[in-house]
This record gives structure tokens, C-alpha cells and sequence, in this order.
């Protein structure tokens, strides 16, 4: 026996088993999410690391964001895959229908919180979103799995497993009792690092100032940091060490933080969400992306991951005036003189309808006339334990409800009150209602743009887009101003609205799974992203409704671009003549939402 041969023979058939096992082995994959990144806010001058990724892999020049255009709506889209008629993730705040005690027993929380989402979780069967999320799935099939960044979203991606144990789970509250807990192998590293075993806080960029006091003028730095740091010195070291293909999510809360919150531009609409803070913001969330790329490539990771830059939403700096608003009449303490206070929809509903107004977030005490709620919801009626309209304030829309047990026609009659209140006020810019309440003139339904399916949570009667224009830079879509209900203040950034700033968000993607300089003209959404991440991982996530987003096998190689039709939908005229429009792109029944609202009142309706 000749045994050089054998042994040669040997040595081949194992090379060409470990061959074929590299051949099927899954890639890995990192999703990341600059959070509140505007699509033409991306070039070499402001963010040189996503437009270098974008433009050597797949720069995905029609993206979208779901509407409401909202932080924790867009997560629970990423994460399943689905539009939010499914995952009942309507906005940041929402109705539960029931008081979450966690945070005083408001029944319009705020979603972005770890103890809020456990809270919702336990009440609606264990799963809020009655979805299985991508790290779920991933687990299921053998991946190490993380996610890493701000608090709210980057738990919407693993909610119903807060044991530490099966997945890293780092956001703002790790190290604290409201955290997730970190296995001891990822406590064991972090020391070994010299990394603290808690989470900064925002410091300076967590300041938004007042109606006298500027907010911020400082990137999120230290914060940032630590998970970016956390996550290449530690987890992907890890994962590196076990050999196992990983799926992982950095949710970056820049540049969305320092937009919203930052000092550049008090009670002035320009420079708004372009000064130099916000600047700062988007260059902050590109170091953060670099030094992820850099520890690929010195781990050697490099060729064989995918990443996907998908940002949550766009950006609009906020206006906070109105002619026609009876709450902008009113003298407040702590609102300059003719502005809307935080909670102006609920008030001027209360106002035009005559009813009561309770403040949800203050322990249902009633709004005196002079005052305004605390977070911008209101229960309306006489008896706030069981309100007839809840309004859940959120920013550039406001999710309306009506949850008192009345007829149909009471319900009916009730809700037409509200819309012909809506279509009086000059800050109002399309209405979308529930198919259930029927049609009524001036508006469109919520089945329109998507938000009607399998949710468990209570659905909205109505969404309210609010008025957006651009302050008149050379891309419009890069200064938008919209009309929003929140508590910071006119000048800050914020997000909601049907305008094209804000749903025109930046999506790019690079790796072994997709071309190479390629530029993708059609539309894609944050939805695509999730159902394309889960093709591109080869996870079967079976899906609870039928409102999906599709896989963008076009960015794939030896695929072409999908047919697009560009479609509008227009409402019936009010006795106003106002009408609600709906432009919209789709690919096969997959629908794109460019833009909404009443002509002349939104930005890029009219284009």
C-alpha cells in the first residue's frame, strides 16, 4: 500500500469537505441602524464610512420608511418583517387599553423603555407584536445573536426572552435593575477590556433645553462609545472564538438623538435639524459604523459578513405654529407666547367637541384650561377611567382612538365629529380612518397604508398627519419643517409625519450576498430589510397576517430589477374641499408610501 498516496487522498477529501462546509456555512450578518439618518444627508463630506459602504455595495436609492415614520414602529418592521398593521406597533406611544403600572398607569406609555415592553408583552399574551423576530429565528437555527444600541428598539428585536442568557442584549439601561442581565462570559470580557459592566449615560446630549434654554450642543459620545466598543472588542471577538455564523443589530441612537434634542437652533426654524450639533450626530454614528468594519476586517470576518445599513426614518425640524389652533391662544409658563403646546390635538379636540380633558401621564388628573398634558396624550370624556377619545401624542402624527363601548352609529356619529373638527385645523394634513367606522369625506383609511391586520393591540380610529414644508435649502428633503406634538421645542428635530423627509430614509447594503456597485432605483422599505435578512440567513419565520414587505432579490447577484408602478389615491372632497392624498410606489402587491396628506400642506406630495 502506497500510504504517501493515501495520506495525499486523505488530506484532499478533507480540504474538500471543509470546502463544501465553508460553501454552506450561512454568512454572517450585522444590521445597522443610524437612527433618524436622512437618505441625501449621506456623502463623503458628513459621513464618509455608510457612503463608502454604499457606494461599493448596494445603494438602495428609493427607501422608505413605514408610516406612522416613528422610532419603535420602524423596529418592530426591521425585526419581523412586517408592515404595523401586523405587528400593532403603531408609534412610540400607543393605547394599550389597559394601565401599565410600570410607568404610573398610563394607558398611553411610551414604548421606548425595557419595562414597558416586558409590561405590554405579559399583557398581550406573552408578545406584543404576535410576530417571531429575526434574532428568535436565528437562534432557532444555530446563530450567536446580539443586539446592541439604543434602549427600545434594540430590544424590540429579542422582547420575549430578557434573560441574557441566549442573546447579548446591551442598550442604555444595561448594569442597572431595569436592564437586561449580561451572561457571565460577556461580564468576564468586558473586564478583561477594562470596559464598565453599565451603560453610560447621554451626558450632555440627553439635555433638551426648554422654551428659554437651548438643548444640547453635543453629539452622543461616551454612550456611543461603550457599544461600539462593547460590541468589536468583545462580542465579535466571541463569536469569532466559536466559530458559529452570528446575526447581530447595532441600533446607533445617533444622529436621531442629537437631531432631536440639540441647541443649535432655539425657536428658529433654520438652521434646525443642519447646525452643527446635528452634524456632529451624523458623523458620531459613522465613526461607530467605521470601527465595526475595521474589527471585521482584523478578525478576519470581513468576506464572509453581510452588512445592512437601514435607517429607522427621516428627519424634519419642527414647527410649533398654527392660526386656526385654540390651544395655540392660550398663555402657558412654559410655551412662548402663540405656539402649540405639547398635547395641542388633544386640547383642541377637548375644546371643539366641548368635552373633559385628563391627562393619562398624570395620573388622570384633569387639564385645566391654562395647562397642558405632560407627554402630549389625552383622555377625553367625562370619566377618564373610561375615556370616548384617547389621543396618543407622538410627534409629526397622532394616533387617535375611540374606545368607549357605544353603538355602531354612536361610534359612527362620534367619529364624524372628530374628522370635521380635523379637517378645521390648518395644522392638520390628511386623515386616515379605521375601514370599520366606514368612509367619510376628506380622508382615507387606515387599510390604505397598511395599518389594518392582524395586530393584538388595540387598533387606532384615526392617524392624523400633520402639515410639513420645506424652509428652503437646495434639497428640500434634507430641511423639512413639519407640525409636530411634542414637548421639544420649535426648532428641534422630530420624525412622524407623511412628508418625503421623513420617510425617505437611508438603506445600503455590502457583502458576499449582494452586488457590487450597484445603484437599486426601486423601492424598498424597512419591512424588505427584515423579510431580505431572513432570506439572505435562510430562517423560517412563519408569518401571522399577510401585510409583508418582499426579499430585494434585485441587489442580489444575477437578479434584475422588479417593476414599479407609481400610484396616487385621492379621497372625496370635505365640504371644505379638502382632500386627502396618497402617493405610493409598488412592486407586485408591496406597497412603497412616498407621501400623504392635503395638497399644498405636505412635503413632496406636490412634487
Amino acid at each position: 500500500m502506497n500510504y504517501r498516496i493515501l495520506v495525499s487522498a486523505t488530506l484532499l477529501s478533507l480540504g474538500q469537505l471543509a470546502s463544501a462546509y465553508a460553501a454552506d456555512k450561512p454568512h454572517n450578518l450585522i444590521l445597522f441602524v443610524p437612527d433618524g439618518m436622512r437618505s441625501q444627508m449621506v456623502r463623503p463630506d458628513t459621513a464618509p464610512a455608510m457612503a463608502s459602504l454604499r457606494d461599493a455595495g448596494v445603494a438602495f436609492t428609493n427607501s422608505h420608511s413605514i408610516f406612522p415614520t416613528f422610532t419603535t414602529a420602524n423596529a418592530s418592521a426591521l425585526a419581523t418583517g412586517h408592515y404595523l398593521g401586523d405587528t400593532g406597533d403603531f408609534s412610540n406611544t400607543i393605547y394599550t387599553g389597559y394601565p401599565v403600572q410600570v410607568v404610573g398607569g398610563s394607558v398611553t406609555p411610551f414604548l421606548e423603555n425595557d419595562a414597558v415592553l416586558g409590561d405590554v408583552d405579559e399583557h398581550f399574551a406573552g408578545d406584543y407584536l404576535n410576530q417571531d423576530t429575526l434574532l428568535k429565528a436565528a437562534q432557532r437555527s444555530g446563530f450567536n445573536t446580539a443586539v446592541i444600541g439604543k434602549l427600545g428598539p434594540a430590544l424590540i428585536f429579542d422582547h420575549t426572552d430578557r434573560s441574557g442568557q441566549k442573546s447579548v442584549v446591551v442598550d442604555d439601561s444595561t448594569g442597572s435593575a431595569a436592564g437586561i442581565p449580561l451572561a457571565d462570559w460577556l461580564k468576564n470580557d468586558l473586564t478583561a477590556e477594562g470596559l464598565p459592566l453599565a451603560a453610560p449615560s447621554r451626558g450632555p446630549n440627553g439635555s433638551s433645553g426648554n422654551a428659554t434654554t437651548p438643548g444640547t450642543l453635543s453629539a452622543n459620545l461616551a454612550q456611543q462609545q461603550w457599544f461600539a466598543d462593547l460590541f468589536t472588542k468583545v462580542v465579535l471577538k466571541k463569536f469569532k472564538q466559536d466559530d458559529k455564523p452570528f446575526v447581530a443589530i447595532f441600533w446607533s441612537r445617533d444622529p436621531d438623538g442629537s437631531q432631536h434634542n440639540q441647541g443649535d437652533s432655539l425657536n428658529q426654524l433654520t438652521p434646525g435639524i443642519n447646525g452643527p450639533t446635528a452634524l456632529a450626530g451624523i458623523k458620531n454614528a459613522d465613526n461607530n459604523l467605521q470601527q465595526i468594519r475595521q474589527a471585521l476586517t482584523a478578525l478576519g470576518l470581513d468576506e464572509t459578513t453581510d452588512i445592512i445599513v437601514s435607517a429607522d426614518h427621516g428627519f424634519s425640524t419642527i414647527s410649533k405654529q398654527s392660526a386656526s389652533s385654540p390651544a395655540a391662544k392660550v398663555r402657558y409658563a412654559d410655551v412662548p407666547e402663540g405656539f402649540l403646546p405639547p398635547g395641542f390635538l388633544a386640547k383642541d379636540i377637548a375644546h371643539g367637541l366641548n368635552m373633559k380633558l385628563w391627562d393619562p401621564d398624570q395620573k388622570n388628573a384633569p387639564v385645566m384650561p391654562e395647562a397642558h398634558p405632560k407627554f402630549a396624550n389625552g383622555l377625553l370624556g367625562d370619566d377618564p377611567e373610561h375615556p370616548q377619545i384617547v389621543v396618543a401624542g407622538n410627534g409629526g402624527s397622532d394616533l387617535i382612538y375611540l374606545p368607549a363601548k357605544l353603538s355602531k352609529q354612536a361610534r359612527r356619529a362620534l367619529a364624524q365629529r372628530v374628522v370635521n373638527f380635523l379637517l378645521s385645523q390648518d395644522y392638520v394634513s390628511g386623515i386616515f380612518v379605521d375601514t370599520h367606522f366606514g368612509k367619510f369625506a376628506g380622508t382615507l383609511t387606515l387599510q390604505d397604508i397598511n395599518l389594518e391586520g392582524s395586530a393584538v393591540t388595540p387598533m387606532p380610529a384615526m392617524v392624523v398627519n400633520f402639515k410639513s414644508h420645506s424652509t428652503g435649502c437646495d434639497m428640500p428633503y434634507t430641511c423639512g419643517a413639519e407640525v409636530a406634538d411634542s414637548t421639544l421645542q420649535q426648532g428641534q428635530g422630530m420624525h412622524g409625519s407623511f412628508s418625503r423627509s421623513d420617510t425617505f430614509n437611508f438603506t445600503a447594503a455590502f457583502g458576499p450576498d449582494f452586488k457590487q456597485g450597484f445603484r437599486d432605483t426601486a423601492p424598498v422599505s424597512n419591512a424588505d430589510v427584515g423579510k431580505t435578512i431572513a432570506a439572505v440567513l435562510k430562517l423560517d419565520i412563519p408569518d401571522q397576517g399577510k401585510l409583508v414587505g418582499r426579499v430585494l432579490t434585485e441587489a442580489m447577484p444575477g437578479n434584475e430589477l422588479p417593476k414599479v408602478q407609481t400610484r396616487t389615491i385621492v379621497s372625496r372632497p370635505a365640504k371644505n374641499g379638502l382632500r386627502t392624498m396618497l402617493r405610493y410606489q409598488s412592486v407586485g402587491q408591496t406597497r412603497y408610501f412616498d407621501a400623504a396628506g392635503f395638497k399644498g400642506r405636505t412635503l413632496g406630495l406636490d412634487d
